[in-house]
């Protein structure tokens, strides 16, 4: 078999094996469109985990959103959060925010697409805004502290979403 034969012959491997490949049947971007892609996503997108971080450590420079219900609130918030229901943004952004401080929005989870919408409605005012990537739900579960109607509560770390032995999950 000549080179041309076996460059053709692996490359026909090749394809068949992308086209029967679920993750390969649309090739990966370019390196230089996924980093822009990525870049990207960073500039809307904030873990729950760097959301608490810079909470604890003071002045996080930004405000965090609940965009939930009253109901939804009352069973559990983050400590220090603003309650403001993505309805309610048009007419009472203005009397509760600032501007010229980056908002972070959530709802539920990663199920609900509230804090987007929320973001949305917030961007669409004027705001600096980020969406932080699984809600209230990864709040709870990465045991961070969360206020409710009657207090402070606390859940242990879901091992499936942080680390059970360390402070930083080294992402």
């Amino acid at each position: 078999m000549t080179t041309t034969q076996l460059s053709g012959t692996a490359a026909d491997a090749s394809a068949a094996t992308t086209a029967a490949n679920p993750v390969l049947r649309v090739p990966p971007a370019s390196p230089a469109a996924a980093a822009a892609y990525f870049s990207a996503s960073l500039a809307f997108h904030a873990d729950v985990s760097d959301v608490a971080t810079a909470l604890a450590a003071g002045d996080p420079g930004f405000v965090v959103i609940d965009s939930r219900s009253t109901a939804s609130w009352d069973q559990g918030h983050v400590p220090g959060a603003v309650h403001l229901p993505t309805a309610l943004i048009p007419e009472q952004a203005q009397q509760l925010l600032d501007k010229s401080v980056p908002v972070v929005t959530y709802c539920w989870g990663p199920g609900c697409n509230g804090a987007t919408r929320a973001a949305l409605a917030l961007a669409e005012l004027g705001y600096q805004v980020k969406e932080m990537l699984g809600g209230f739900e990864y709040w709870v579960r990465e045991g961070f502290a969360y206020e409710t109607w009657e207090g402070e509560e606390r859940r242990a770390a879901d091992p499936l979403t942080a680390p059970v032995d360390a402070d930083d999950c080294g992402c």
